[in-house]
Protein backbone atom coordinates (compact mmCIF):
# COMPACT_ATOMS: atom_id res chain seq x y z
CA UNK A 1 0.00 0.00 0.00
CA UNK A 2 1.46 3.27 -0.83
CA UNK A 3 1.91 5.71 2.10
CA UNK A 4 0.19 9.20 1.95
CA UNK A 5 2.58 11.97 1.61
CA UNK A 6 0.77 14.10 4.23
CA UNK A 7 -1.69 12.18 7.12
CA UNK A 8 -3.06 14.32 9.44
CA UNK A 9 -5.40 13.09 12.55
CA UNK A 10 -7.39 15.01 14.70
CA UNK A 11 -4.29 18.27 14.51
CA UNK A 12 -5.61 20.96 17.11
CA UNK A 13 -4.03 24.05 17.75
CA UNK A 14 -4.58 26.37 20.40
CA UNK A 15 -3.04 29.89 21.12
CA UNK A 16 -4.31 30.46 24.33
CA UNK A 17 -8.09 30.23 24.72
CA UNK A 18 -7.82 31.23 20.52
CA UNK A 19 -8.40 28.70 17.82
CA UNK A 20 -6.10 28.15 15.35
CA UNK A 21 -7.42 24.82 13.90
CA UNK A 22 -8.86 21.95 15.49
CA UNK A 23 -9.80 18.14 14.83
CA UNK A 24 -8.10 18.53 11.26
CA UNK A 25 -8.50 15.58 9.77
CA UNK A 26 -6.91 15.40 5.93
CA UNK A 27 -5.18 12.79 4.11
CA UNK A 28 -3.02 13.92 0.78
CA UNK A 29 -2.06 10.90 -1.61
CA UNK A 30 1.51 10.57 -3.06
CA UNK A 31 2.03 12.38 -6.07
CA UNK A 32 -0.80 15.01 -5.99
CA UNK A 33 -0.84 18.64 -6.06
CA UNK A 34 -3.52 18.98 -3.25
CA UNK A 35 -4.65 22.70 -2.93
CA UNK A 36 -5.51 24.09 0.56
CA UNK A 37 -7.80 26.83 0.14
CA UNK A 38 -9.29 29.22 2.81
CA UNK A 39 -8.69 33.01 3.15
CA UNK A 40 -5.81 34.79 5.74
CA UNK A 41 -6.63 33.54 9.25
CA UNK A 42 -8.17 30.13 8.27
CA UNK A 43 -5.87 28.08 9.74
CA UNK A 44 -3.63 27.39 6.51
CA UNK A 45 0.09 28.78 7.83
CA UNK A 46 -1.13 27.44 11.48
CA UNK A 47 -1.28 23.83 9.31
CA UNK A 48 1.89 23.86 7.64
CA UNK A 49 4.02 25.53 10.52
CA UNK A 50 2.50 21.82 12.45
CA UNK A 51 3.31 19.46 9.64
CA UNK A 52 7.31 20.76 9.30
CA UNK A 53 7.95 20.67 13.32
CA UNK A 54 7.62 24.43 13.65
CA UNK A 55 4.94 24.62 16.30
CA UNK A 56 3.67 21.46 18.85
CA UNK A 57 0.25 20.93 18.15
CA UNK A 58 -2.17 20.99 20.97
CA UNK A 59 -3.53 17.57 20.24
CA UNK A 60 -3.66 15.69 17.36
CA UNK A 61 -0.83 13.80 14.95
CA UNK A 62 0.11 14.03 11.84
CA UNK A 63 2.80 11.95 9.58
CA UNK A 64 5.13 13.28 6.64
CA UNK A 65 6.44 10.42 4.03
CA UNK A 66 4.81 7.81 6.61
CA UNK A 67 7.34 9.54 9.41
CA UNK A 68 5.30 10.69 12.30
CA UNK A 69 5.77 14.48 13.32
CA UNK A 70 6.39 13.78 16.47
CA UNK A 71 9.08 11.56 16.67
CA UNK A 72 11.54 14.00 16.02
CA UNK A 73 14.98 12.06 15.22
CA UNK A 74 12.82 10.03 12.56
CA UNK A 75 11.33 13.10 11.12
CA UNK A 76 14.58 14.84 11.50
CA UNK A 77 15.86 12.11 8.78
CA UNK A 78 13.35 12.36 6.31
CA UNK A 79 13.24 16.45 6.23
CA UNK A 80 16.26 16.20 3.23
CA UNK A 81 12.83 14.72 1.00
CA UNK A 82 11.10 17.75 2.03
CA UNK A 83 10.84 21.54 0.50
CA UNK A 84 9.30 24.33 1.57
CA UNK A 85 8.47 27.54 0.41
CA UNK A 86 7.10 29.83 3.22
CA UNK A 87 4.71 32.30 3.07
CA UNK A 88 7.19 35.50 3.05
CA UNK A 89 10.85 34.32 2.56
CA UNK A 90 13.59 35.23 4.97
CA UNK A 91 16.94 35.14 3.88
CA UNK A 92 20.21 36.37 4.80
CA UNK A 93 20.23 40.17 3.27
CA UNK A 94 23.94 40.73 3.29
CA UNK A 95 24.67 37.04 1.19
CA UNK A 96 24.68 36.75 -2.62
CA UNK A 97 22.04 34.39 -3.89
CA UNK A 98 24.53 32.19 -5.06
CA UNK A 99 26.34 31.76 -1.64
CA UNK A 100 22.22 31.33 -0.12
CA UNK A 101 22.07 28.16 -2.93
CA UNK A 102 25.65 26.88 -1.90
CA UNK A 103 24.87 26.94 2.30
CA UNK A 104 21.57 25.23 1.46
CA UNK A 105 22.72 22.97 -1.02
CA UNK A 106 25.50 21.56 1.83
CA UNK A 107 22.52 21.07 3.90
CA UNK A 108 20.47 18.84 1.28
CA UNK A 109 21.90 18.89 -2.39
CA UNK A 110 21.14 20.76 -5.19
CA UNK A 111 21.16 18.25 -8.53
CA UNK A 112 18.47 20.63 -9.66
CA UNK A 113 20.43 23.75 -9.33
CA UNK A 114 21.16 24.58 -12.51
CA UNK A 115 17.95 23.83 -14.41
CA UNK A 116 15.75 25.72 -12.15
CA UNK A 117 17.74 28.69 -12.27
CA UNK A 118 17.52 28.68 -16.16
CA UNK A 119 13.78 28.33 -15.69
CA UNK A 120 13.41 31.02 -13.04
CA UNK A 121 16.79 33.02 -13.05
CA UNK A 122 17.67 35.54 -10.35
CA UNK A 123 20.67 37.72 -9.98
CA UNK A 124 22.99 35.23 -8.35
CA UNK A 125 26.09 37.41 -7.37
CA UNK A 126 23.55 39.87 -5.63
CA UNK A 127 22.93 40.36 -2.02
CA UNK A 128 20.04 39.54 -1.30
CA UNK A 129 18.75 42.85 0.05
CA UNK A 130 19.02 44.44 -3.38
CA UNK A 131 16.08 41.44 -4.79
CA UNK A 132 12.74 42.15 -5.76
CA UNK A 133 9.93 40.17 -3.91
CA UNK A 134 9.59 38.65 -7.40
CA UNK A 135 13.42 37.77 -7.54
CA UNK A 136 12.90 36.46 -3.50
CA UNK A 137 9.96 33.91 -4.56
CA UNK A 138 12.09 32.89 -7.36
CA UNK A 139 14.91 32.28 -5.06
CA UNK A 140 12.15 30.57 -2.43
CA UNK A 141 11.08 28.80 -5.65
CA UNK A 142 14.73 27.21 -6.64
CA UNK A 143 15.95 26.53 -2.92
CA UNK A 144 13.06 23.97 -2.52
CA UNK A 145 13.16 22.05 -5.14
CA UNK A 146 16.54 21.72 -6.19
CA UNK A 147 17.23 18.81 -4.08
CA UNK A 148 14.93 16.60 -5.91
CA UNK A 149 12.20 16.44 -2.48
CA UNK A 150 9.49 13.93 -2.58
CA UNK A 151 7.06 16.65 -1.05
CA UNK A 152 7.42 19.90 -0.95
CA UNK A 153 5.11 22.49 0.82
CA UNK A 154 4.18 25.39 -0.07
CA UNK A 155 2.42 29.01 1.62
CA UNK A 156 1.44 31.26 -0.88
CA UNK A 157 4.08 30.62 -3.56
CA UNK A 158 3.17 32.59 -5.82
CA UNK A 159 2.94 36.08 -3.99
CA UNK A 160 5.00 38.77 -5.86
CA UNK A 161 5.47 36.74 -8.95
CA UNK A 162 4.36 38.58 -12.45
CA UNK A 163 1.81 36.68 -14.21
CA UNK A 164 4.11 35.00 -16.81
CA UNK A 165 6.51 33.64 -14.23
CA UNK A 166 3.29 32.66 -12.44
CA UNK A 167 2.39 30.90 -15.63
CA UNK A 168 5.55 29.14 -15.75
CA UNK A 169 5.50 27.75 -12.28
CA UNK A 170 1.94 26.25 -13.04
CA UNK A 171 3.27 24.66 -15.36
CA UNK A 172 6.49 23.65 -13.60
CA UNK A 173 4.20 22.25 -10.85
CA UNK A 174 2.14 20.06 -13.48
CA UNK A 175 5.35 18.61 -14.82
CA UNK A 176 6.33 17.71 -11.23
CA UNK A 177 3.55 16.06 -10.56
CA UNK A 178 3.60 13.86 -13.12
CA UNK A 179 7.61 13.15 -12.22
CA UNK A 180 5.75 11.34 -9.12
CA UNK A 181 6.60 14.75 -6.37
CA UNK A 182 3.97 15.88 -4.03
CA UNK A 183 2.81 19.38 -3.67
CA UNK A 184 0.84 20.48 -1.06
CA UNK A 185 -0.11 24.19 -2.23
CA UNK A 186 -2.12 26.74 0.57
CA UNK A 187 -3.50 29.62 -1.13
CA UNK A 188 -6.77 32.05 -0.96
CA UNK A 189 -6.48 32.35 -4.90
CA UNK A 190 -8.92 31.02 -6.56
CA UNK A 191 -8.05 30.58 -10.27
CA UNK A 192 -4.28 28.96 -8.76
CA UNK A 193 -6.55 26.07 -7.56
CA UNK A 194 -8.60 25.54 -10.52
CA UNK A 195 -5.42 25.30 -13.07
CA UNK A 196 -3.09 22.87 -10.86
CA UNK A 197 -4.63 21.16 -8.07
CA UNK A 198 -5.63 17.48 -8.35
CA UNK A 199 -7.50 18.30 -5.34
CA UNK A 200 -8.86 20.75 -2.59
CA UNK A 201 -9.38 21.04 0.72
CA UNK A 202 -11.58 23.86 1.92
CA UNK A 203 -10.76 25.63 5.81
CA UNK A 204 -13.39 27.49 7.61
CA UNK A 205 -12.22 28.95 10.40
CA UNK A 206 -9.56 26.34 11.47
CA UNK A 207 -11.82 23.18 10.59
CA UNK A 208 -12.28 21.45 7.58
CA UNK A 209 -15.22 22.09 5.51
CA UNK A 210 -14.57 20.17 2.21
CA UNK A 211 -12.46 17.90 0.18
CA UNK A 212 -12.99 16.78 -3.13
CA UNK A 213 -11.84 16.84 -6.47
CA UNK A 214 -11.94 20.17 -8.12
CA UNK A 215 -14.26 18.94 -10.96
CA UNK A 216 -16.86 16.74 -8.61
CA UNK A 217 -16.62 19.93 -6.31
CA UNK A 218 -17.82 22.35 -9.45
CA UNK A 219 -19.94 19.73 -10.87
CA UNK A 220 -22.23 19.20 -7.93
CA UNK A 221 -22.46 23.09 -7.07
CA UNK A 222 -24.93 23.50 -9.74
CA UNK A 223 -25.50 26.80 -12.14
CA UNK A 224 -25.47 30.57 -10.87
CA UNK A 225 -29.11 32.19 -12.06
CA UNK A 226 -28.61 36.05 -11.83
CA UNK A 227 -32.53 37.35 -12.12
CA UNK A 228 -33.33 41.11 -12.97
CA UNK A 229 -37.46 41.79 -12.89
CA UNK A 230 -39.19 45.11 -12.21
CA UNK A 231 -41.62 43.71 -9.43
CA UNK A 232 -40.19 43.02 -5.64
CA UNK A 233 -38.46 39.90 -5.42
CA UNK A 234 -39.41 37.54 -2.73
CA UNK A 235 -36.88 35.08 -1.90
CA UNK A 236 -39.03 32.76 -0.19
CA UNK A 237 -40.48 31.58 -3.41
CA UNK A 238 -37.30 30.66 -4.70
CA UNK A 239 -36.75 28.02 -1.61
CA UNK A 240 -37.11 25.11 -3.37
CA UNK A 241 -35.19 21.89 -2.94
CA UNK A 242 -32.74 22.52 -5.54
CA UNK A 243 -31.57 26.23 -4.33
CA UNK A 244 -27.74 25.72 -2.69
CA UNK A 245 -27.88 29.80 -2.07
CA UNK A 246 -30.23 32.55 -2.79
CA UNK A 247 -29.41 36.36 -2.26
CA UNK A 248 -30.72 39.56 -3.56
CA UNK A 249 -27.90 41.66 -4.58
CA UNK A 250 -27.48 45.58 -4.25
CA UNK A 251 -28.71 46.41 -7.50
CA UNK A 252 -32.15 44.46 -6.12
CA UNK A 253 -31.51 41.35 -8.83
CA UNK A 254 -31.64 37.88 -7.42
CA UNK A 255 -28.74 35.31 -7.49
CA UNK A 256 -29.28 32.10 -7.65
CA UNK A 257 -26.86 28.88 -6.95
CA UNK A 258 -28.84 26.10 -8.20
CA UNK A 259 -28.65 21.99 -8.47
CA UNK A 260 -30.44 20.12 -10.10
CA UNK A 261 -33.30 20.36 -12.56
CA UNK A 262 -34.98 23.44 -13.50
CA UNK A 263 -38.61 22.77 -12.75
CA UNK A 264 -38.53 24.74 -9.28
CA UNK A 265 -36.67 27.47 -10.79
CA UNK A 266 -39.63 28.04 -14.09
CA UNK A 267 -42.35 27.55 -11.81
CA UNK A 268 -41.62 30.35 -9.65
CA UNK A 269 -40.73 32.83 -12.31
CA UNK A 270 -44.10 32.36 -13.30
CA UNK A 271 -44.93 35.21 -10.63
CA UNK A 272 -42.51 37.71 -12.13
CA UNK A 273 -42.11 39.55 -15.04
CA UNK A 274 -38.61 39.17 -16.75
CA UNK A 275 -35.81 41.93 -17.44
CA UNK A 276 -32.96 39.88 -17.59
CA UNK A 277 -32.37 36.56 -16.89
CA UNK A 278 -28.60 34.86 -17.43
CA UNK A 279 -27.60 31.36 -16.62
CA UNK A 280 -23.82 30.04 -15.72
CA UNK A 281 -21.56 27.56 -14.86
CA UNK A 282 -20.01 27.79 -10.97
CA UNK A 283 -17.10 29.13 -10.86
CA UNK A 284 -14.81 28.36 -7.96
CA UNK A 285 -14.90 31.85 -6.41
CA UNK A 286 -18.74 30.74 -6.64
CA UNK A 287 -18.40 27.48 -4.14
CA UNK A 288 -15.77 28.48 -2.00
CA UNK A 289 -18.01 31.82 -1.00
CA UNK A 290 -20.82 29.29 -0.32
CA UNK A 291 -18.50 27.55 2.03
CA UNK A 292 -17.86 30.80 3.52
CA UNK A 293 -21.26 32.95 3.32
CA UNK A 294 -24.32 29.62 4.26
CA UNK A 295 -22.86 29.45 8.36
CA UNK A 296 -21.25 33.18 8.37
CA UNK A 297 -22.66 33.84 12.00
CA UNK A 298 -21.67 30.28 13.13
CA UNK A 299 -18.41 31.73 14.78
CA UNK A 300 -20.20 34.52 16.43
CA UNK A 301 -22.86 31.95 17.91
CA UNK A 302 -19.69 29.60 19.45
CA UNK A 303 -18.55 32.59 20.83
CA UNK A 304 -15.12 32.73 18.61
CA UNK A 305 -13.05 36.03 18.68
CA UNK A 306 -10.42 36.95 16.45
CA UNK A 307 -6.84 35.90 16.30
CA UNK A 308 -4.02 37.91 18.00
CA UNK A 309 -2.18 40.39 15.98
CA UNK A 310 0.88 38.11 15.77
CA UNK A 311 -0.39 35.29 14.47
CA UNK A 312 -3.38 36.36 12.42
CA UNK A 313 -2.09 35.01 9.33
CA UNK A 314 -1.80 32.00 10.45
Amino acid sequence: MTVPAINIEGLTKFYGDVRGIEELDLTVPEGELFGFLGPNGAGKSTTIRLLLGFLTPTAGTASILGVPIDDRDAFLGVRDQIGHIPGDPQFYDDVTGRKTLDYLASLSGDERRDELLERFPVPLDRPVRGYSRGNRQKLAIVQAFMHEPRLVVMDEPTSGLDPLVQQEFYDFLREERDRGVSVFFSTHILSEVRQVCDQVGIIRNGRLVAVEHIDDLLERSGKVVTLQSPDAIDLADFDFDETIDARLEPDGSLRLVISGNYDGLVDALEAYRIDDLEVRETAIEDVFMHFYDADEDESEEAGETDLPEEVADA
